[in-house]
């Protein structure tokens, strides 16, 4: 490790984290792999009204399809309704929650919560995707259905000239660690460094990245010292956490 950063890593107790920024269905983290993960699926807006513009319409439904290698999956009722699984072989696919239609309210003014209980796959620094579908009710109880299924490489328009789909709730899986220095053997390639941002600093060779402005500043001006840009697959890389 260079002087200059080595003297600051050892004299500064402190680092930056940063929130994610989420979706209108989101689910925060942070998400270890290989653990068991106590999900809250977040619903912050409902539908927009196709009969008058510029007003939303209350969630009526929401379904959360789970993905293949998530497992052990156990649905919690919430305030939106009570949890409905739907299982094959054994294996719990989606979760949909409804409310009764007299409780749907008239206006968009209410936050829901959706718990789930869930073992994520052994794949660390990966991303899950949990596609999810959001159903309103419109004039004369009209089913009104947004999809929430795009993934972090849909974020512009579609070839056909399609917007691209509104973001599906994910995580990142991150690997367990201490506090200090982790060695970590990454098998999957990393491209979104974000997922560091409550680390301190990261080490990949001669490359280093940190969220931390201190540190940032410093790479920039360490001799034989490069900005990390991204992890590629099989790369050892140290981490400070």
């Amino acid at each position: 490790m260079k002087t200059a950063l080595r003297m600051l890593l050892v004299s500064s107790a402190g680092f930056m984290t940063t929130s994610m920024a989420g979706a209108h269905i989101s689910l925060a983290g942070p998400a270890y792999a290989n653990s068991t993960f106590e999900a809250s699926f977040t619903v912050g807006h409902g539908c927009e009204n196709p009969a008058v513009a510029g007003t939303m319409l209350d969630t009526y439904s929401v379904t959360v399809d789970i993905p293949i290698g998530v497992t052990s999956v156990r649905a919690v009722d919430s305030t939106l309704g009570k949890a409905v699984a739907a299982v094959t072989a054994g294996n719990v696919t989606s979760i949909t929650w409804t409310k009764t239609m007299s409780d749907v309210l008239s206006a968009d003014i209410d936050f829901y919560r959706l718990p789930v209980r869930m073992k994520l796959p052994d794949a660390a620094f990966s991303i899950v995707y949990f596609n999810a579908h959001q159903i309103c009710l419109g004039p004369n109880n009209t089913q009104i259905e947004v999809d929430w299924i795009g993934t972090i490489d849909q974020t512009t328009a579609l070839p056909d000239g399609a917007p691209p789909p509104e973001p599906a709730p994910k995580v990142v899986l991150l690997p367990p660690r201490v506090p200090g220095w982790n060695k970590f053997s990454v098998k999957t390639a990393v491209s979104d460094l974000t997922i560091f941002n409550d680390a301190e600093i990261v080490w990949a060779g001669d490359a280093a990245y940190s969220v931390n402005p201190n540190y940032t500043a410093l790479i920039g001006t360490e001799p034989n010292t490069s900005a990390l840009k991204a992890v590629a697959a099989g790369t050892d890389i140290w981490v400070k956490y």
